[in-house]
């Protein structure tokens, strides 16, 4: 595997900060937030310098019952090719349930979710990354995710699961020593363990990421420094692999340039610290099997009945459907909120215009309008379904002129293209309306 070196996730409000960053030889950047024929200027300057630019994609769903979508997966390839990557990289979840498969209505989840460690759901994920393989032009690399609640009646741990998911599909691992944290807090699980029985062979590169404990859960927020807990994770990896790349993910509460080069500082000293260890460590990595395709298929009947529990899961915390048998309700509830809250705030970055609108009134009524409207089609849907809803429920007399700013929004991105800001076609918009009120 290619060195990458020591990274940071590019992101539009700390552009200038990575540009200017002394010593970072790649940058990571979220695949669906990127056109292909519109690049940042940004990220055009540090390709032009020779900075490696590596598309992180999120929307996959690899470890959903479904197979990978083509359009999807060939976003992804193009965005891999734009841009010059020598691999791209996802996440072994699931985001989306329902629909054809199990014969209910489809359901997005707006955020990655923990995929069962069974045998069943390894062999639907196995294929999935193949489909993937074959449809990208580059080495794809799967990403664990961090996970507030555990599947009952799991068969594998954490490092096996993702020991014969390399084995079987030659896959490479994107290792995320924030996740292994975050799941030890949550689930009890050793990092040093899941560490103990990977294919270090395998890693690509690892992420490293911040995050804040409420009431014994850990959150995974990208949006905190990162904590001495997950730096000795990555110590103890560097003790047992020299990793290819390091990269610190920062999504939210972006700091001043110092506090953010000082956390890629902290990095390359954790990883320093486990290389000089790793000469009496002992610890030798195997090597995963070069991907086969024989006797790895899942069929239908195995689809299904992934397909069922995941959409039955993923409908308790979006839909209010009663929680399904073996799951911790404490925690299901914990999850739940955490994914309205997480959609209140993703659907007001999408259309910022809304929480200016309703002021105060924007989070509150958004959480309300989650309470029984699962998201069924993506952030930029949910937008366009919330204002919907709102015009819908609230009363009539009530606001008169944010109801008018919220029918204007909706109007103008509710159509295959914007409306006409010509005056001619302003003035048959303005008569059409009185002439429809007498």
């Amino acid at each position: 595997m290619a060195r990458l070196g020591t990274g940071i996730g590019w992101r539009p409000e700390i552009a200038d900060v990575v540009e200017g960053m002394p010593g970072i030889d790649w940058v990571e950047a979220v695949s669906e937030n990127l056109c292909p024929g519109h690049l940042p200027d940004s990220l055009l300057r540090l390709r032009e310098r020779g900075v490696t630019v590596v598309p992180h994609g999120v929307s996959l769903g690899l470890g959903g019952a479904d197979r990978p979508d083509p359009g999807r997966l060939a976003a992804l390839a193009e965005r891999a090719e734009v841009l010059g990557s020598p691999l791209v990289t996802e996440h072994i979840a699931f985001v989306r349930a329902g629909g054809a498969l199990t014969a209910s209505p489809p359901l997005e989840a707006g955020h990655l979710l923990p995929v069962p460690r069974t045998r069943d759901a390894l062999d639907v994920l196995c294929e999935n990354v193949r489909i993937a393989q074959d449809a990208l032009p580059v080495p794809l690399a799967v990403e664990n995710i961090a996970a507030l609640v555990s599947w009952p009646g799991e068969e594998l741990t954490e490092g096996q699961f993702l020991y014969e998911l390399a084995d079987r599909t030659g896959v490479r691992l994107l290792i995320d020593v924030a996740n292994l944290h975050t799941n030890h807090v949550n689930l009890g699980e050793d990092p040093a363990r899941a560490l103990g029985e990977l294919p270090l062979e395998a890693v690509a590169y690892v992420h490293v990421a911040g995050g804040f404990e409420r009431d014994g859960v850990w959150h995974d927020s990208h949006a905190h420094p990162v904590p001495r807990p997950v730096l000795d994770i990555l110590t103890d990896l560097a003790s047992r692999v020299a990793p290819p790349g390091v990269l610190l993910e920062r999504d939210e509460n972006f700091p001043e340039g110092d506090e953010l080069r000082g956390e890629v500082e902290a990095i390359r000293v954790a990883v320093e610290k486990g290389r000089a260890a790793a000469t009496g460590s002992g610890a030798a990595a195997r090597t995963p099997r070069t991907r086969t395709d024989a006797g790895y298929g899942a069929d239908d009947a195995v689809r299904q009945r992934l397909g069922l529990a995941q959409a039955a899961l993923l409908s308790a915390l979006v839909a209010g459907t009663p929680v399904p048998e073996g799951f911790d309700r404490v925690r299901l509830g914990v999850q739940a909120r955490a994914l309205a809250g997480k959609r209140a705030d993703v659907v007001g970055k999408v259309a910022p215009e809304l929480p200016v609108i309703l002021g105060a009134r924007y989070r509150p009524a958004f959480l309300a309008y989650a309470q029984g409207c699962p998201m069924t089609g993506g952030y930029r849907r949910d937008a366009l379904d919330f204002v919907a809803h709102v015009l819908r429920t609230a009363p009539g007399d009530e606001a008169p002129g944010v109801r008018r700013e919220l029918r204007e929004w909706w109007l103008e991105r509710s159509g295959p293209v914007p409306r006409s800001a010509r005056p001619g076609v302003r003035l048959a918009r303005a008569t059409r309306r009185v002439l429809l009120r007498r």
